[in-house]
């Protein structure tokens, strides 16, 4: 079947997320999706299917199937925008977390996602004993997000992995305000439990970030810096409980891979 390779939030390859497509004529077990994911052994690998008009999507990493992923989302728009649907602008795709769609805006695109819901939570000393830096404030959503007011602290965390793993939330998300007016807000987010040390960009993790940046700033459109090794870049919007998450895609590699 048809596999690419697409680094995502970026428009160079080497840098943002990279993200395995596997684009299918059919549905593949679950168990067979999930071994491809660990061969790959990327962040996430993503499965789609034409089903009508939209497309089927589900994503995997490595530690199993994951409900929401924004950057191979994203990877997997461009590889349909680009090779199978070159003359549409818009894509829905039907996943676990209801219909998403995707509209192409020139060599951008702005994907539509759920916002989660976030709740004020303690913050704790296994918490900073795990990150190795004290939070001014945590949040509870899908994943954890723990709040710093330097920007130079998130850059430079070096988490206990293990001890990650045994806090709440299945992603740990840590974000503090941007340096300068250019960029809103940084992040990281490192994600053991799902056997990625650190997720390079996280698209659902701004579905995390940013709600809470919008209303901590008072501000509706965000452009938000992943500072991981790699580093990437979100355009972002609030659209009532929507968070739209636009950026750029680079193609890495194309080709064939042999399964039974």
């Amino acid at each position: 079947m048809k596999q690419y390779v697409v680094d995502a939030f970026t428009d160079k390859v080497f840098h943002g997320n990279p993200a395995a497509v596997c684009v299918l004529e059919k549905r593949l077990p679950d168990e067979l999706m999930l071994s491809i994911a660990r061969e790959n052994n990327l962040s996430e690998t993503a499965f789609t299917v034409k089903a009508g008009e939209k497309y089927a999507l589900r994503w995997f990493t490595p530690g199993g199937e994951i409900d929401l992923c924004g950057h191979a989302t994203l990877g997997t728009a461009y590889v349909l925008f680009n090779f199978y649907e070159q003359d549409r602008k818009r894509i829905t795709f039907s996943t676990m977390s209801g219909d998403l769609t995707v509209v192409r805006r020139e060599d951008f695109y702005e994907m539509n996602f759920p916002a989660y819901d976030l709740k004020p939570v303690p913050v704790t000393k296994e918490m900073v004993e795990a990150i190795g830096a004290a939070p001014r404030a945590a949040c509870m959503g899908r994943d954890l997000l723990c709040v710093f007011d330097d920007p130079s602290v998130v850059e430079q965390l070096a988490p206990d992995l293990e001890r990650l793993k045994a806090l709440d939330g299945l992603l740990l998300h840590a974000t503090a305000p941007g340096r300068d007016s250019q960029i809103d807000c940084v992040s990281r987010s490192f994600a053991p439990k799902l056997g990625i040390p650190e997720d390079p960009v996280c698209g659902s993790g701004h579905c995390h970030i940013i709600p809470y940046w919008a209303k901590e700033l008072g501000k509706n459109a965000l452009t938000a810096y992943q500072a991981s090794p790699r580093g990437g870049t979100l355009y972002c919007r609030m659209e009532g409980k929507r968070v739209l998450l636009a950026g750029k895609a680079a193609l890495y590699s194309c080709g064939e891979i042999f399964v039974d």
